[in-house]
């Protein structure tokens, strides 16, 4: 411990460059985890707004609605079913229709509501809304011919909006991976050489204790420590360059992305805490762990 400290403190321009450098790398990581989130949020703003809607006959029996409701509502499939009765069909209908004088007189000449009720069913995946609509289908198809229940169901309709928002989804998710992944990927390789070269400076006092009979986790025990401290510092320092930034940004993610990025970043940050520091106290220990097994094997 005394030696890893020591050699911290002696090292200073090298520990500090070792620490910039490992920054930086989790600055990277860190931004990359806010954009991805913002992507979540927005890619969930499209999926809530693409449903698919089931129209009743106005004379549907109510019990058989109720039944039909709780069957999709049962559904793995299904995220949230919202049923509309007549007469809220009606009210709307109306309120879409307030400036068409002459579909509100028609309306107001029919003895009787002529609209049904209807569901709008959203799915957990964009891609699993073709299992819900060949749900309905047979649901429809099991109805006797002369008490029809279900009258429209607009999948067939939406269809074309569904697919290709599936289509964006998935591009979009196998993107945002890549790129994570080579962002880690360059990460660890900057940081493993940075780290490298820091120890590079003392391969001569690494070679004279192994003269003297030093054993290898002796050697190697201050410079993993070294390591560690270099990622903890890092990502303290990577923290805190994300304070002022998000401040910054907060507002201007709110309104284009409905996420306020400060706020996030204060609501969980013990969770990206956790995140910034544990990959930066790993990456510091794995990369002088390796850089050492060089000096230990000659």
């Amino acid at each position: 411990m005394k030696a890893g400290f020591v050699g911290f403190w002696r090292n200073a321009y090298v520990s500090l460059a070792s620490i910039f450098v490992l920054m930086v790398a989790l600055f990277v990581i860190g931004a990359t985890m806010f954009l991805n989130q913002l992507l979540t949020v927005s890619l969930d703003a499209l999926q809530s707004k693409v449903d698919i809607n089931v129209y009743f006959v106005p004379s549907a029996p109510d019990d058989e609605i109720e039944r039909i409701r709780n069957a999709v509502a049962a559904l793995p499939d299904v995220e949230l079913v919202q049923y509309t009765t007549r007469e809220e069909a009606l009210q709307q209908y109306r309120e879409r229709r307030q400036g068409d004088e002459i579909s509100l007189q028609a309306l107001e000449e029919l003895d009787e509501n002529p609209l049904g009720g209807n569901l709008s069913i959203q799915a957990k995946e964009t891609s699993q809304y073709e299992n819900i609509a060949r749900f309905l289908d047979e649901q429809r198809a099991a109805a006797e011919p002369q008490t029809p229940v279900i009258d429209v169901i607009n999948y067939d309709q939406n269809r074309d909006s569904i697919d290709t928002l599936t289509g964006v989804i998935n591009a979009t998710e196998k993107a945002s991976f890549t790129v994570m992944a080579i962002l880690l990927i360059a990460s660890i390789l900057i940081t493993f050489n940075t780290i490298r070269l820091a120890i590079y400076t003392s391969r001569e006092e690494i070679a004279i204790m192994r003269l003297v009979g030093a054993s290898n986790m002796f050697i190697r025990g201050p410079f993993m420590l070294q390591g560690i401290m270099y990622g903890f510092i890092a990502g303290l320092l990577a923290l805190l360059a994300f304070y002022p930034l998000l401040i910054w940004l907060g507002p201007r993610t709110e309104l284009f992305f409905e996420l306020n990025l400060f706020t996030y970043y204060v609501q969980n940050f013990g969770s990206i805490f956790g995140i910034l520091v544990g990959i930066g106290v790993a990456l510091g220990l794995v990369s002088s762990t390796l850089a050492v097994a060089r000096y230990l094997r000659t």
